[in-house]
């Protein structure tokens, strides 16, 4: 034994690696029955698996440019970061963006621009942007909501997000005045750490269900009773990711706090079917709708993407002639989003968010409803010369989650259906999760937003206006690339947006029903604070 060792002992270092490399190369032509690109080149074919596994972050690194990655190109990326850390976002030297490619967008300035005066909000208040319509004003329901900014954080339960990251986007609307929507996941412990709650469920019915996984309204009422931050319900219908799909949640992921948030029993697989079991067609849902704003005394809405117009087109004029309905329609784009799904479906079902929601504001506009209901965008409309765009084509809010993901810590590894997301995001891993500072992550999500209104604002003010809701159809182009050009939206989609009534945004300031906890005095002497310590970005 001693002798076979001290043999051992003799061979170099260099012997050994070719030693192993033989017994790769035996295995790879002998005993590999799964791959054949190694199987004919022994060794070397281990390479191209080593660097297929390395390939998007080489790519996302190395070898695309500053816009040409998908969905969110690296200038995106940056700018998101950037306003995050409330440093400087803005470019030098000229953009480096195709003007000239289809679809580019542009706004319109005026000749001579809006001027803030004394009285008005945004003189000491730069960030002070809320919805020019009030949810549930129409429909005079109980309660009705007016959010203090028209940007807040779109469907994301905790399940798809961590724990931390739910928490963080909490606080960090908290602090910016936003609302944050539950996603269809329940509300859990780390949605209520300060922001408005928009409560949403699909066809699982997460947190009021019963027993048997049908739709409680005692529970729902329950949970408004006990939850005064619930200031809106949304139903969905459908997402952008996956519209028309169901899922299942298996066992083996329902922990026990799972299980209590969603009022599902533990260890057993739980279905989200396609459709709801609490209604059919469009009267059943515009009954359900009602049965719980009457209940509840809360605005209810829908969440859709778009594909065929029929159904839109019944529920317009089934609103119009009973005078009941939604408080306010969320269209979600059919870019996808946060939620795992089939390449079939993520890149194909449904239509983007620039189309489908011109095709549904055209239907209600032609029955004259436009003025009952909130119009919400979502669909990458997280930048704010998007969201000028949304706002020109009626949206009254804009949803953002992917973006409001990166101003957390996302890196875009695209790895959320994984559960190995390493920036702790979109993951239920505990080690993973540990990388988010739950204080300095609120208040980079919180800058997020606050920067993006107030560059949303300079915008509005640049084209003459004091809100963005009155931006019109004619204030922005776009190219067609076509003989023509350039068309403004007007000419593009083939109609005017309904105007959307606006006294000032002194009025919106002293609205009794403004959210997001938001006292005005305070809110200036937080500038006011943020501007003695240069804070305040111009």
């Amino acid at each position: 034994m001693d002798e076979f060792l001290s043999f051992l002992g003799q061979i170099p270092w260099w012997a050994w690696i070719l030693i192993f490399l033989f017994i790769v190369a035996i295995r790879d032509v002998f005993f590999n029955k799964h791959h054949a690109v190694s199987h004919n080149f022994p060794i070397v074919g281990h390479i191209r698996y080593m660097l297929e596994s390395i390939g998007p972050e080489l790519r996302q690194y190395i070898v695309a440019n500053n816009r040409e990655e998908l969905p969110f190109n690296r200038i995106e990326r940056g700018w998101i970061y950037a306003s995050a850390k409330n440093e400087n976002n803005y470019e030098g030297f000229g953009t480096d963006r195709d003007i000239y490619e289809p679809n580019y967008i542009f706004i319109n300035n005026s000749m001579l621009p809006y001027k803030v005066e004394k009285d008005n909000p945004n003189y000491k208040n730069p960030y002070f942007l809320p919805c020019a319509k009030l949810m549930g004003d129409y429909h005079k329901r109980r309660r009705p909501y007016r959010p203090a900014s028209v940007i807040n954080v779109s469907a994301m339960s905790f399940g798809s997000l961590s724990a931390r990251a739910v928490e963080s986007l909490n606080k960090g609307c908290g602090l910016a005045y936003a609302y944050h929507n539950t996603g269809e996941g329940g509300l859990s412990p780390y949605h209520k750490t300060g922001a408005d709650v928009i409560f949403h469920f699909g066809t699982g019915y997460f947190g009021v269900r019963d027993e048997n996984g049908n739709f409680s309204m005692e529970k729902i009422v329950k949970l408004v009773n006990e939850n005064p931050q619930v200031r809106a319900i949304e139903v969905k219908l459908s997402q952008g990711a996956k519209p028309g799909k169901g899922g299942v949640l298996p066992g083996a992921k329902i922990t026990p706090e799972i299980a209590e948030i969603r009022h599902v029993p533990l260890g057993q697989d739980v279905l989200s079917p396609p459709n709801h079991s609490a209604f059919e067609g469009v009267k059943g849902l515009v009954e359900f709708v009602e049965s719980i704003a009457e209940a509840t005394g809360l605005p209810v809405g829908i969440k859709s993407a778009v594909g065929r117009l029929n159904e839109w087109e019944e529920l317009a004029k089934f609103m119009k002639e009973t005078g009941k309905g939604p408080d306010f329609i969320t269209i979600d784009g059919g870019e996808g989003g946060t939620g795992a799904a089939p390449p079939s479906f993520a890149d194909h079902v449904s239509l983007p968010w620039l189309f489908g929601f011109a095709e549904v504001y055209k239907i209600f506009k032609k029955h004259d409803i436009c003025d009952q209901i909130v119009f919400i965008g979502s669909g990458k409309l997280g930048f704010p010369a998007r969201a000028a765009m949304a706002f020109s084509m009626g949206a009254d809010l804009v949803n953002v989650a992917r973006e409001a993901m990166m101003s957390i810590g996302c890196i875009q590894a695209q790895q959320c259906h994984t559960n190995k997301c390493p920036s702790g995001v979109a993951t239920q891993n505990k080690w993973l999760q540990r990388g988010i500072n739950i204080e300095d992550k609120s208040v980079r999500a919180h800058f997020y937003f606050k920067n993006f209104r107030k560059e949303l604002l300079e915008m509005t003010h640049a084209c003459g206006y004091e809100h963005p809701c009155q931006f019109t159809m004619d204030d922005v182009d776009m190219t067609v690339g076509d003989k023509n050009l350039i068309k403004t939206l007007s000419q593009s989609f083939m109609y005017h947006k309904c105007a959307v009534p606006f006294e000032s945004m002194k009025n919106l300031s002293h609205c009794e029903h403004l959210g997001g906890n938001y006292h005005e005095k305070e809110a200036k002497k937080e500038v006011k604070a943020m501007r003695k310590k240069n804070k305040v970005r111009y």
